[in-house]
């Protein structure tokens, strides 16, 4: 049985790391790397970290707008389809990359399974919320995280099969935390233990909105401890435009670093006091290890992680971010409403028995 992975940017390696062994051992693998995140520290180090084999295929797509992404995308990824003609095409998440390789194997006549399938933030011009509805919409296998995305998925009457799997990132968290622990992230940044806020912001909502990264950027330099901003090239890009980069540089405790490896991350993510983060993929993550998560969003696609009470959802204002990260203080167990980190398993249990 013949398998192609597509690829493209940081949450679609994560995800592919949980599965890439087991469909290596399980099937004929392929991985199509469209170069969506064309940049090392985006892409090389979380396979080098993963110990990801190298992509099959590079596609180049690089950087530019969501339309040409998309369009290079699917072009590129059709010829390559055409060539490998595979059983299955298996596409990850919510990117660029992922609807890009669900449209292409679409229109050859391949078959799709959606890896995170159903989850919604109901944000209708969300990039990211129209990449995943899309996808599910021509996917033949489904493989939902939660009974929420099932449910999500059930209403809107997809045609694919709807299995509930669980999340992926338990299965990748469960087996490197004990090597992430070995990181000397902290040592080489000076940092002690929840004594710092680790913050990622890189959703369109924020980073192409001037006033609301102005208002983040704000809150940041109002913080007293240590602050921890692995900057993705877009917000980087972002910040230099509206000068907002010399606001961040003039503050002795905001410590800018470059994107880090998986590793090194967890690491900074377990260890630090509290996160503020945009991204679902690091919500997850917080959630999982216990790091009370402020979200400076309108709304989250993991509506159950908010009701558990340890994702807390704020107005993009410099006070109600402050406000949120002082006084933002969960307790008590979490339930385990990501799975028992054998999604994987699962999926690729189905895939040989369905495809």
């Amino acid at each position: 049985m013949r398998v192609v992975s597509v690829v493209g940017a940081r949450p679609n390696f994560v995800k592919l790391a949980a599965l890439e062994p087991l469909l290596s051992k399980r099937t004929e693998h392929v991985i199509i790397h469209t170069g969506q995140h064309y940049d090392y520290e985006l892409s090389k180090i979380f396979f080098d970290g993963f110990s990801i084999p190298e992509p099959d295929y590079f596609l180049n797509v690089g950087s530019g707008s969501h339309g040409y992404q998309l369009g290079e995308g699917i072009k590129r990824i059709e010829k390559t389809l055409q060539k490998e003609s595979p059983d299955l095409v298996m596409v990850y998440g919510d990117t660029n990359s992922t609807l890009a390789g669900a449209l292409a194997a679409a229109k050859a006549g391949f078959k799709i399974a959606h890896v995170e399938a159903g989850l919604r933030s109901f944000e209708q011009f969300m990039p990211e919320e129209i990449n995943r509805r899309l996808t599910d919409q021509v996917s033949t296998l489904l493989f939902a995280p939660t009974e929420n995305a099932v449910e999500n998925l059930k209403k809107e009457g997809v045609l694919g099969k709807i299995h509930l799997v669980g999340d992926v990132h338990v299965d990748v968290l469960k087996k490197w935390i004990g090597i992430a622990d070995k990181s000397g992230i902290l040592e080489n940044l000076d940092l002690s233990p929840k004594e710092y806020l680790l913050v990622t912001i890189h959703r369109a909502e924020n980073t192409d909105n001037e006033k609301r990264l102005a208002e983040i950027a704000k809150a940041l330099t109002k913080i007293q401890i240590n602050v921890v901003f692995p900057i993705h090239p877009r917000t980087e890009k972002a910040l230099k435009k509206t000068g907002l980069n010399k606001l961040l540089a003039n503050k002795d405790n905001i410590k800018i670093t470059r994107p880090l490896g998986y590793r090194d991350f967890i690491k900074l993510l377990k260890e630090s006091w509290k996160v503020l983060t945009d991204s679902g993929g690091v919500q997850r993550e917080a959630f999982l290890l216990g790091v009370p998560a402020i979200i400076p969003r309108r709304r989250t696609e993991w509506v159950e992680l908010v009701k558990a009470g340890w994702l807390k959802l704020v107005e993009v204002s410099h006070e109600k971010i402050l406000e949120a990260i002082r006084e933002f203080n969960p307790q008590g167990p979490r339930p385990p409403l990501l799975g028992d980190g054998k999604a994987s398993n699962r999926i690729v249990e189905i895939i040989t028995k369905e495809s």
